[in-house]
């Protein structure tokens, strides 16, 4: 019995995996990842000048943009985990990954999406003490209490990717050396085990369950206070103010949560693999590409600091033009 688990743990540590990519299957791959790298830059560049806006302006020195900043960071950080090491491979024709590469990106993969979780949980609670308790939002906001929250979301986001990457590059894999994914997502490398592990994925569905029903129950509760509250102003102006300042961070809820529910929530038998790879497309790629889009687009603060930071040049030809 001991030399047959020795063997399979040799054989595990001695193949690569081989990452199928994401549009190898397609008419057009070299367009589509082609786009993809245009995706890629795009998300680079949004992040970046928001993160430097954040902090090189001032008035942008407050709890919400602090969150933002943080959000942008861990999107940054997302993109960067997955979508490199798939454009080179795509270049190359190297699309072989090590155990111990597939473990750090896993890794990286689940803390930034732990850790996502519970920073929009954060910064729902924010939107919440602002608009319905205006009064003590100093107290309530004070950056003592920020960084506590921040440093709780990156603390429970390690946590869980420490947990699950051990975890799941403990087990023997033999099946198989193809993971049908463009990156180590743990429950596509699951299905390659030569062993028994439901026990371990009923408890990892359940902590992905835990993880998700937490921050959804805080946001629903803040954002149900903010519209009860809204809806019993008096001033036009008040409401589209409120929900001006809710709006965006709601847009992104929903692209976050809605994606990681339909992948980690729904039973396997509802989804194949093909409608996985394509979802897990959409939350680490295109979300940290939108993310700030929406964050600056209908932010006037945000526009503003922007405008500011352009050279005195750039400036002065959109003055002159919008006059003429």
């Amino acid at each position: 019995m001991y030399s047959g688990n020795q063997a399979s743990e040799n054989q595990t540590s001695s193949f690569y995996f081989i990452l199928t990519g994401l549009f190898d299957q397609t008419k057009y791959p070299v367009f589509l990842y082609t786009l993809t790298f245009v995706f890629f830059l795009m998300a680079l560049t949004g992040n970046a000048i928001l993160i430097l806006l954040i902090h090189r302006v001032p008035h942008l020195q407050t709890p919400m943009y602090l969150f933002i900043n943080q959000l942008s960071l861990m999107d940054l950080m997302y993109i960067c985990v997955t979508v490199p090491k798939m454009l080179i491979g795509q270049v190359t024709g190297d699309n072989t990954i090590s155990p111990i590469g597939c473990g750090v990106q896993m890794f990286f993969h689940l803390t930034l999406a732990g850790a996502e979780f519970s920073l929009l949980a954060a910064m729902a609670y924010d939107r919440y003490a602002a608009i319905c308790r205006p009064l003590h939002y100093p107290l309530l906001m004070k950056p003592r209490i920020c960084q506590i929250l921040v440093s709780g979301c990156w603390f429970l986001g390690m946590f869980d990717g420490f947990v699950f990457a051990s975890m799941t590059m403990s087990f023997p894999y033999c099946h198989s050396r193809k993971i049908l994914n463009f990156f180590c997502e743990a429950s596509a490398l699951l299905k390659l085990s030569c062993s028994d592990i439901s026990l371990y994925q009923t408890l990892m569905y359940l902590c992905c369950v835990l993880m998700l029903l937490i921050p959804i129950s805080i946001i629903s509760t803040s954002y149900a206070l903010i519209l009860h509250l809204i809806y019993r102003m008096n001033s036009a102006e008040s409401r589209k103010k409120a929900l001006a300042t809710c709006s965006s961070h709601m847009v992104v809820v929903l692209l976050f949560f809605g994606t990681s529910i339909y992948n980690y929530m729904l039973p396997r038998s509802y989804h194949t693999a093909e409608q996985d790879i394509r979802v897990s497309a959409f939350y680490t790629i295109i979300t940290p590409v939108l993310n700030p889009i929406i964050y600056s687009l209908r932010n006037k603060e945000v526009i503003g600091a922007l405008r500011n930071m352009m050279p005195k040049g750039v400036r002065l030809r959109k003055v002159v033009s919008g006059k003429t």
